[in-house]
């Protein structure tokens, strides 16, 4: 047979094994009183992803817009309308921004891993090395363990790390446990989606880049988009995960219309606004993997 792709069949082999790599969670049911868990998490890497992609200065400096006045505003709005967040950020930003690390910590938000420079290294000498020396940084201004990570560091790494949660995946609408490739080391994973994720609606790509980079829409079109989305997971008693880049949805126009739609949020009866760690901790309590699987 003669295949357009020539790695059809490992790709194909790849689809037929992935379904068992991912268990879900039959009948999850949030805390008494809740309807539908909301994540908001900010994936904190400033200009570190700008930097390793060789992207010009002026790309650079639109990440340290990031660090410099979005994490602040984003933080400031969260805090007053009382939601609380998981911020994933790189190691290597607690040496660049760590009075922004600091306040959102003392707001009572969650850190978490999201690699030491935004790339997880093929030496599994060096993938360890940054991993130990993130969650250290982490920690050191947390004054509490690090618990999740949004990376593709090696889930059997994690597992040794003491990390009980990942949020790198977009293969389900609910929580799941993945195991990895070689069908061991499961971890909870903590879905998000594409359509939830604020660059890929405003993250104006450089002159002179593809004509799909260049992404700019009105706040309002991304509201209804955002509101119906939560809507409809409102509706089937789901989950939603909120993935914004302080670069990007620190611009004020775009917090006013996250803080929009957390306003019409609230006036729906039963919506939690949990950190990442809480609704892991209700997961891995009241639904752990060995009772799921018998």
């Amino acid at each position: 047979m003669n295949f357009i792709d020539p790695d059809y069949a490992d790709l194909l082999q790849t689809a037929r094994c992935q379904p068992g790599r991912r268990v879900p969670i039959p009948d999850l049911a949030w805390p008494e009183g809740v309807r539908c868990a909301v994540n908001f998490t900010l994936d904190f890497d400033a200009m570190l992803l700008r930097r390793l992609l060789n992207e010009p200065w002026g790309q650079r400096a639109k990440g340290e817009f990031g660090g410099r006045v979005g994490i602040w505003r984003i933080l400031d709005m969260f805090d007053g309308q009382d939601v609380k967040v998981t911020v994933f950020t790189p190691g290597r930003i607690c040496e660049l921004y760590p009075k922004a690390l600091h306040r959102a910590v003392a707001a009572g938000h969650e850190l978490a891993d999201h690699m030491w420079e935004h790339d997880v290294a093929t030496d599994p000498v060096i993938e360890e090395a940054h991993l130990s020396r993130t969650l250290a940084a982490l920690s050191g201004i947390s004054g509490q363990p690090v618990i999740g990570t949004r990376s593709s560091h090696t889930q059997a790494l994690l597992r040794n790390k003491g990390v009980l949660y990942n949020s790198f995946t977009s293969a389900s609408r609910m929580p799941l446990y993945e195991y990895d490739e070689e069908g061991a080391n499961p971890i909870l994973q903590l879905p998000f989606h594409y359509a939830l994720d604020d660059a890929m609606f405003f993250s104006f790509g450089w002159l002179a880049t593809p004509n799909q980079a260049q992404r700019i829409m009105d706040v309002d079109e991304v509201f209804d988009i955002w509101w119906q989305t939560f809507e409809q997971e409102y509706r089937r008693g789901g989950y939603v995960n909120f993935l914004l880049h302080p670069f990007v949805s620190g611009h004020a126009l775009r917090v006013d219309m996250l803080e929009r739609l957390i306003q019409r949020m609230k006036t729906l009866p039963g919506v939690w606004f949990p950190t990442c760690a809480e609704v892991a901790h209700h997961i891995l309590t009241h639904y752990p993997l060995h009772k799921i699987e018998g």
